[in-house]
């Protein structure tokens, strides 16, 4: 996956199109990214004993941004600010880096 947490994205498609937000976990063996601030969902939860003594969590309804697909998202490119496109080349030494096509700017 060429997306890495903290990257900022911005989202191309779906409910949430339009909004930019940070890349807080990646899920490769699932093919998707969870954003800051988008895909907010409400989870019901009962209280459930923690195995101390006599404590519970707190129940109630939760509300947490689910993960999206990773196709939905975008990278955005630090120097035009503008959606684009992730490159992989290999410096002199051997080592991957990631570039913004748009730009050409290295992202690591």
């Amino acid at each position: 996956m060429r997306i890495k947490e903290n990257d900022q994205v911005v989202v191309i498609s779906g409910n949430d199109k339009g909004l930019r937000g940070k890349v807080l976990r990646v899920l490769p063996k699932k093919n998707r990214v969870v954003v800051a601030g988008v895909n907010v969902v409400k989870k019901h939860q009962r209280p459930k004993p923690t195995g101390g003594r006599g404590g519970q969590t707190q129940g109630g309804i939760i509300e947490f941004e689910a993960a999206i697909d990773v196709s939905n998202v975008m990278l955005v490119d630090p120097e035009t600010d503008e959606p684009t496109r992730i490159g992989v080349r290999r410096t002199e030494d051997g080592r991957r880096i990631r570039y913004a096509k748009k730009s050409g700017v290295a992202l690591d």
